[in-house]
This record gives structure tokens, sequence and C-alpha cells, in this order.
């Protein structure tokens, strides 16, 4: 029986227990070979902690570790010795940061455990900085070779504060600030660093004065150094592909397909290939089955309180946003634009380059994502209502509509609405609130259902197909019901179903910001 690496961070663990491993040690010898100070951003559970583990398991000189893999070709090639180096690895993936003294209690015991380990007195009148470097020169006179440095997730600290407490997060930055200056002033002690996180605050605080700091993370060169091309799937898990198949009772083919749809599409260069998140990829070989792994632990709540702060149209997401060359390179926490930040967490993936403008197209990359988001809106929409099966479920509604039930279908929309906290009057935030609840409500449905949202002769709100039904919904605001029906009719929305041989019901409804929730609606083609 196959063993899958689900969750395996350590590289020495993986390999000594016979997990199966995608290669990509071909990388390693490529960076040291380039520079020597590394920056990258990738998304959370994209494999950034197992390659920063398969890093230190090559600078520890433990070669059986990569026997048969690319890197062991490459290095005997260029007859150059496996010499071990004095290793420091710092991860802040563990530790709750809103405590306002984790952070430095993070910094003080990877001080001291490496002191400790090279029997170094502790230094604990120095500043932090101060201190790393003085570390970095006594551990290098010590051995006779320059120190390696791996930090992992190194904005944790941050991202744990955004939006929820920026006192903190303030005096978070100022400590890493300080801490990561060690990388400039310890340079001559350093053989080589990799720094990996989600976000890029690199070129605007924390990292502005580390200039010899390279951020690969829009690099084609490096676009696959995390996540799993689909190449490297069908030759790693093709047993568990097939599998998989056997068990959905579908071909090889077609479970690719699937796989791909599901997982795949994200893109971290202008140019680069596809790859697929590996941790929900595993996780769905594994069970033999899709499903949302990916949002098992939630929404960023720093990410919910942008989508609400900013008021962004939910809308966008579904046809691509763009963003700037400079946005994406320098994301600024202060800025309004929150779009690169969709980016660097995954929500959002590069899916187009126009070079007369340089500016990035970013879309969804797949459905595991666009369904997983929409989704976990749903209650920070509406978090006052109760998601009984009885009040508010997809499959309700999924039911109502297959049975033509449409007042049904709309009162649990209309209570939905009312559901939306904080209606101080009819500000634009709180009309773009009630528009982004119900087009999750739609978008969710598409998962099952055809829900299309264009016409040839204008833009209906939504249009929701089954195996029965063409459902044309319109939606009006402070009008009146009627007057959205009409535009169903004059604009020619059914038009293009009308020889489906299914029965076709115009929806045309009204949202009153006095009542603030749907005040009617009226219904046309129900027998």
């Amino acid at each position: 029986m196959r063993k899958l690496s689900i969750g395996i961070q350590s590289f020495e663990d993986l390999r000594k227990n016979d997990y199966i491993y995608v290669d990509k040690t071909r990388y390693i010898y490529d960076l040291v070979s380039r520079n020597k100070v590394y920056f990258l951003s990738r998304p959370r559970r994209f494999g950034k902690s197992l390659f920063l583990s398969t890093i230190e398991a090559y600078f520890e000189g433990k070669k059986e570790l990569f026997n048969g893999l690319s890197i062991e070709k490459v290095e005997n090639e260029s007859q150059t010795p496996w010499e071990p180096y004095p290793v420091f690895n710092l991860s802040f993936a563990t530790g709750n940061y809103t405590n306002a003294d984790e952070l430095n209690k993070k910094l003080l015991t990877f001080l001291r455990t490496y002191e400790e380990k090279y029997n170094l007195p502790a230094r604990e009148n120095d500043i932090l900085g101060d201190r790393f470097v003085n570390l970095m020169k006594e551990v290098s006179e010590q051995t006779g070779k320059n120190v390696v440095i791996l930090i992992d997730e190194y904005d944790k600290p941050l991202i744990d504060n955004m939006s929820v407490n920026n006192e903190l997060e303030e005096i978070n930055r100022r400590i890493l600030k300080g801490f990561y200056c060690a990388l400039k002033d310890g340079d001559k002690y350093i053989k080589f660093a990799f720094v990996t996180g989600v976000t890029k605050f690199n070129k605007v605080s924390l990292f502005s004065d580390v200039n010899q700091l390279k951020d690969i993370s829009l690099n084609p060169r490096y676009a696959e150094i995390c996540g799993i091309t689909e190449e490297e799937m069908i030759h790693a898990y093709g047993k568990e592909i097939t599998e998989m198949a056997d068990s959905m009772d579908i071909g090889v083919n077609e479970c690719v397909g699937e796989l791909r749809q599901y997982y795949d599409g994200y893109h971290f260069s202008k140019e680069g290939k596809g790859v697929y998140n590996p941790f929900s990829l595993i996780n769905a070989l594994s069970d033999g089955e899709l499903d949302n792994f990916w949002f098992s632990t939630g929404t960023p709540t720093f990410l919910i309180n942008s989508i609400k702060k900013s008021g962004i149209n939910i809308e966008m997401f579904e046809d691509g946003v763009t963003a700037s060359e400079d946005d994406m390179t320098n994301y600024r926490a202060e800025s309004p634009n929150v779009i690169p930040l969709f980016y660097q967490t995954g929500y959002l993936t590069i899916s187009g380059y126009d070079k007369l403008v340089k500016e990035y197209k970013l879309s969804f990359p797949n459905d595991e994502v666009k369904y997983g988001f929409y989704s976990s809106l749903v209650p920070t929409l509406s978090p006052d209502y109760s998601y009984d099966l009885g009040k508010f479920s997809i499959g309700s509604m999924l039911e109502f509509l297959d049975d033509g039930a449409v007042d049904k279908f709309m009162n649990m929309i209309k209570a939905l609405l009312a559901s939306i906290p904080y209606w101080e009057g009819t500000t634009p935030a709180n009309e773009q609130e009630w528009r982004n609840l119900v087009y999750v409500i739609f978008a969710l449905l598409g998962q099952y259902v055809s829900a299309e949202v264009h016409s040839s002769k204008g833009r209906s709100d939504f249009i929701v197909e089954n195996e029965k039904y063409v459902y044309i919904f319109e939606f009006k605001k402070d009008l009146s019901a009627k007057e959205a029906l009409e535009q169903i009719e004059t604009k020619g929305y059914a038009v293009p179903y009308e020889s489906s041989g299914k029965k076709i019901i115009k929806i045309g409804a009204n949202f009153s910001t006095n009542d603030k929730t749907l005040s009617e609606w009226v219904t046309e083609g129900i027998v």
C-alpha cells in the first residue's frame, strides 16, 4: 500500500518512511548556484515548509536522503562534495501572535536554542537583531563555515493581527524589521538564506534594508517550485488516479479532468505552467473523492474584513480582475486595493498579462477555491441568520427550484437579506453587501445547475436552468417588481431558452432600502 504525504512537512520523515515524493530538488542546486538570499511568496498549504525542510537536509549534508533524486545526479556531475553547514531554522507557522508577547518569545527561543547548541553565551542585553548577527558570526567562526538561514511564514505575526489589532500588528512589524535587518548586517556570515511567506511586505517595510534579497515569487524560472504540475501528478500518482477513477466509475482521463477542474489552475508567473494545490490534491487522491480540503480552516479574518471595508463587488471576481505590476510586486498593508492580497493568499491567480500596460489579469484558479470562497462568505455577509436545513441550505434551495416553488425560494432569499446587520441609511457599502449576498447564493447554485448572468441583448441578473425549468431573475432597488419583470421581457432574456423545451419562469423582484430586504416579487410563467 503506497503512502501519501498528507500534511508531512519534514523531508527526512518523508524520505525515510517511503512516502511518495514529487521531486523538487532540482531547484535547490539552481538557487544555490545563482544567488544566496531569496524570498518566495506562496499561498498557505502549498508546500513551502516541505521545500525549506528539503533545503535544510541538503545543507546538513544528508546525502542519503537524496538517493535517486534529480539533485544527486547534478551534484555528482559537478563533483561538489556534500558538505554540512550550520543551519538556523526559524518557523512562525505555529504560535498565536494575537498575544502581545508571543513574537518576542518566539525570537528569544530561537536565539537561545542555537546559542545552546553551539555552547555560546546568551547575549541577553543585546537587541534582537544584533544578537542574531553575533550568533551568525560566532557560529561561523566556530565551524569555519558560513551559516544557512531558513525562515518560514515570516509574515504570520502580521497576518494574525491584520484588521484585528492594528496596534499589535504595527508593534510586530517593528520587531520583525529590526530582526530581519540582521540578514543585511550579517551578510558576510551567510552561505544561503531562504524566506517564505504568504504576503509580500518585503519591498515595503520589513525587508526594505535587505537589498541583497532576491524575490523569486513571480519569476517564471521558479513558477512550479511549489505545487504539483499535471505531468508530475500523473507520473507520481498514476496508481491513485486509476483507483479514484474506478471508485467514481469514470475513465482515467475523465478523472484527471475532474481533478484539473477542482484543484489545478494556479499560475505564479506570466508564462508558467499551471500547478495543483498539493494539499488538496493529495487529500482527494487519498480519500478517492473530490472535496473542499483547502478551506478546512476557513477564510482568514483579515480577508473577510478587507472585503467589507473596501466594498468590493464580488461579481467582478467571476470575470477576472486586474492588478498592475507594481501592485503585484509591492503590496502595501495600507493600500485600498486589496486585490493583490487575494492573489497572494491563493483566492485569485494569474490568468493573463497585458504587456502593453504591464497589467495582470487575476481569476479564480479552480472550483475548490471558487465555491469554497463563496461558501465561506455566506455566514459573514449574513452572520445573524440561522443555517438550519429548514432555514438555509443550498440543498433546500435546489429542491425548491426542482419543484417550481418560487415563493419558497424567494422567501429564503428575503430572510437572508433581512439578516444583514448594521443597516444605517442607504450607504453604497450596505447596498453592495446585499448585492454580494444575492450573487454568492446564485454562484453556489452554479455548482449543481447551470447558472448564467449574461444574455445576447443585455445582462440579466441571474438565470438558473435545471432539468425542468429555466428561471430568469431580475432585481431592482427601490423601484418595483413589475419594472424588473418588464425588463426581462424588453431585453429578451428568455429568447435563447424558448427552444429548450423547458418551462420558462420569469421573476422580477425589488429590494427596499427602507424595509432592508425584498419588498415584493412578481412572477410570470408559473402554471
